[in-house]
């Protein structure tokens, strides 16, 4: 019998997912049908299309497929692994695992089905550019960020 806590949990999971999608979708659709390659939404940020074939930020990218799907099939066995802590987790852990496995699922379909990760969100400061990201790293990022800080604030000390 699946538990009413379940389905609101897949909700959650689905939920992130498809906001990266769609924003993944919108900004590719925008870029192969737009003259500019920018759009300027503040003095320090931007869209701005890139794809991504490294892990997070760019690190590790490889123009050879061997690497690229060796380094994908890690990516997706690291899925599994917070997959599994996600079930495991309660409270607040469940809820961060739940961002990062979400944020995952989203780049490795893209991985999977563009053989790399649309990056387009652009924060900079005159000529110092952060690394571009998507949703789906926002989501990564803060799910990571609050298992750092369920570590430090809500653990009680030995």
């Amino acid at each position: 019998m699946i538990k009413k806590k379940n389905i609101f949990y897949f909700f959650i999971i689905l939920l992130i997912f498809l906001v990266d999608r769609i924003s993944k979708i919108l900004i590719i659709r925008w870029s192969n049908t737009s003259e500019n390659q920018e759009i300027i939404v503040s003095k320090f940020l931007s869209l701005n299309l890139i794809w991504n074939k490294g892990v997070a930020f760019g690190i590790f990218s490889f123009d050879e497929t061997f690497f690229y799907n060796i380094l994908t099939m890690i990516i997706i066995i690291v899925i599994f692994v917070v997959f599994w802590l996600m079930v495991k987790a309660e409270n607040l852990e469940k809820y961060a695992f739940m961002m990062i496995f979400s944020g995952s699922l989203g780049n490795v379909y893209d991985r999977l089905v563009y053989s790399s990760v649309p990056d387009f969100i652009d924060f900079h400061f005159e000529n110092f550019h952060w690394f571009t990201f998507n949703v789906a790293d926002i989501f990564i990022t803060s799910g990571v960020t609050l298992l750092i800080l369920n570590e430090f604030n809500f653990k009680k000390k030995i």
